[in-house]
């Protein structure tokens, strides 16, 4: 059984990219910039962030976070972005969610010029991926094809069961799976019998938020299981997947933590320098 180790290919990815970042450097004497914007003081927000700048300075990237109370009018966000969206410094915007309840996520996202949406989530990126042309890919469904690439660079064919039909991750990990040529079936809370559509899997993608609900009878010999989920319960922080009995019938399958998370990171890198690349052409 492989472990597939998202710390060590995400270190392995940032590397490429700070390569990459200074390679781009030379050609245009000047550098991708990454602009997140932060709203409120909840603490996972404000860790999420702070290792979002602690990477993108790492590989070389201009970076700012820009703060705002949790009070912060609408129109304010709005207008910054706006500002944003013309700044020829910035190449990607972000915007961290969870929103304060009186801040329209869709309103937010759609105000993001598509081109600097590093998020991948503005209704023109999602239709382009789904028409198979150039986009922004949301970061953790990127995240888990590049470890799937990882074990299998052929997937040709490949049955692929995602877990979990949401616009984050199960919709773009199943468009990018289907540009694989894999045969993608969607499961969600009202599947009849999602331990029969598991066992028909090559690829389980687990990204339901209900902890350890993969078994490991549900998984066939020689599967590779990729676990978003991020769950706490009494015993600590687990995914989606049972991580001990799958790990009996997986070839390959990811960590909690240690798996996906690392990727979402370096794969925002990835997306603001591919911005920056496309607004040079």
């Amino acid at each position: 059984m492989i472990l597939i180790d998202g710390k060590k290919i995400a270190a392995e990815l940032r590397e490429e990219l700070k390569k990459e970042v200074s390679n781009l450097k030379v050609k245009h004497n000047k550098v991708p910039g990454l602009t997140v914007i932060l709203i409120g003081d909840l603490t996972p927000s404000q860790i999420y962030v702070r290792n979002k700048e602690k990477s993108a300075n790492e590989v070389g990237l201009k970076s700012e976070v820009i703060k705002y109370p949790d009070s912060v009018e609408e129109n304010i966000i709005l207008d910054k972005i706006q500002k944003l969206n013309k700044d020829e410094t910035v190449s990607g915007i972000l915007v961290q969610l969870p929103l304060p309840k009186h801040i329209d996520r869709q309103k937010v996202i759609e105000t993001i010029d598509p081109s600097k949406d590093v998020d991948g989530f503005h209704p023109m990126n999602v239709g382009n991926l789904s028409s198979g042309y150039e986009s922004s890919v949301p970061c953790t469904p990127l995240g888990c094809y590049l470890l799937i690439k990882k074990i299998e660079p052929n997937l040709n064919g490949k049955k692929a069961v995602i877990v979990g039909r949401s616009n984050l991750n199960g919709k773009p990990m199943t468009q990018l799976l289907l540009k694989e040529n894999c045969t993608v079936t969607i499961t969600h809370s009202k599947t009849k019998d999602l331990k029969a559509e598991c066992l028909e899997a090559d690829i389980i993608v687990a990204a339901v938020g209900i902890p350890e609900l993969v078994k490991g009878d549900w998984v066939k010999k020689g599967s590779i299981v990729i676990d978003v989920g991020i769950n706490k319960i009494d015993k600590g922080i687990v995914g989606d997947v049972d991580f001990k009995e799958v790990s009996k019938n997986a070839k390959a399958i990811t960590p909690v933590p240690g798996g996906v998370g690392p990727m979402t990171i370096a794969c925002l890198l990835k997306n603001t320098i591919d911005c920056f690349k496309r607004s040079q052409i």
